[in-house]
């Protein structure tokens, strides 16, 4: 399989604010190996990082912080014009949000993963790329990230002396650059599990993810993603763990 014998499975969680209600973190946590826990920027609060963290702690499962734009109201998944200085500062202090949480509950955040429209401003502008990786060095050397394979933040985060590992996206299509189909684009989002699960297995064995328009593109992965607060997210995550270790490989986290 493309040389890939161990791959970590990921899910964005710990989304919910307030009374408002993001996904089945429980469900999701029984499944990923990995959780990229929101730091109260596009999503999240102290008691929902709290409680997802109690629960990742309870289960083993590897904690991420996932950092995006301060914008709950758009999930992070709009642009903020931003100095690139300002984008490390908002950075630097959610990730620090998430571990003084980590702190309290007894558990080790291990790597960071920026969100949304953050992560994918990221993956094609290098300053932005440097100025995450500036942020994340500052807070722990020790931090690793996951970015999405094949982009800025990958050469940016290595360039900063950081472990970075690369990942791909069950549950989204792929322009020919490497970078995500826009949600605002139709079938940038992957909702049926069993063609998602096809498409995995054809990477896996491949090496090439198939991207709009026809052709396949190379990629490494270390870590597959499935977005949490999807429909149908955690049968899908299940399918997909199910499948890979019916072909043999082993999922474990890509960060202890």
């Amino acid at each position: 399989m493309n040389g890939i014998p161990v791959i970590d499975l990921n899910a964005d969680l710990g989304e919910s604010y307030g009374p408002w209600t993001m996904g089945d973190d429980a469900a999701m946590l029984d499944v990923v190996t990995s959780a990229n826990v929101a730091c109260g920027g596009h999503a999240g609060d102290a008691d929902t990082m709290a409680a997802t963290l109690a629960l990742a702690k309870v289960r083993g499962v590897t904690i991420g912080a996932h950092p995006g734009y301060a914008d709950r109201e758009g999930f992070g998944r709009r642009v903020i014009p931003m100095t690139t200085e300002a984008i490390a500062r908002m950075v630097a202090c959610q990730i620090g949000t998430l571990m003084g949480a980590a702190a309290l509950a007894g558990v080790r955040v291990a790597y960071v993963k920026p969100h949304g429209a953050l992560a994918n401003l990221a993956a094609e502008d290098r300053g932005v790329a440097e100025a995450i990786a500036r942020a994340v060095r500052a807070v722990s050397p020790d931090l690793a990230v996951l970015a999405i394979s094949g982009t800025a933040l990958e050469p940016a985060a290595e360039a900063a002396g950081l472990a970075v590992f690369p990942e791909i996206f069950a549950d989204r299509a792929y322009l020919p650059d490497g970078r995500l189909v826009p949600r605002s684009q139709p079938g940038a989002v992957i909702e049926d599990a069993e063609a998602a699960t096809a498409r995995l297995l054809r990477f896996l064995e491949t090496g090439r993810m198939p991207v709009l328009g026809g052709g396949a593109i190379p990629l490494a992965a270390r870590s597959v993603c499935v977005h949490g607060d999807s429909p149908g997210a955690v049968a899908m995550a299940a399918l997909l763990r199910a499948a890979l270790e019916d072909t043999g490989v082993r999922l474990a986290p890509f960060a202890a």
